[in-house]
C-alpha cells in the first residue's frame, strides 16, 4: 500500500545519489528503500514524481528559477 511520506533533504539526497549508483541494477528500488529508510513502494513513488517534474522541466511546463549570478541553494554567497 502506497503512502504519502515526507523526505528530509538528507533522504533526498541519498535517493539522488543512489539512483546514479544503482541505475542498471534490477532491485535498485529494494536497494534504495534500504538506503533512505522508506518502504520500496515509496521509492517507486518518489521516483515517477522525480520523473514527472524532469518531463514538466523539459517540456517548459516548469519555469526555471531566476537565480542571481553565482547564487545557488545552500550557498555562503558572503563576500571575504
Amino acid at each position: 500500500m502506497a503512502s504519502s511520506s515526507n523526505w528530509t533533504w538528507e533522504q533526498n539526497k541519498l535517493f539522488e545519489n543512489s539512483l546514479v549508483t544503482y541505475n542498471d541494477d534490477p532491485d535498485r528500488f529494494q536497494k534504495i528503500a534500504k538506503i533512505v529508510g522508506k518502504s520500496v513502494e515509496e521509492v517507486k513513488v518518489h521516483y515517477q514524481n522525480l520523473v514527472q517534474d524532469v518531463n514538466a522541466i523539459e517540456a517548459g511546463k516548469i519555469p526555471l528559477p531566476n537565480y542571481k549570478t553565482g547564487e545557488t541553494k545552500g550557498q555562503n554567497n558572503k563576500k571575504k
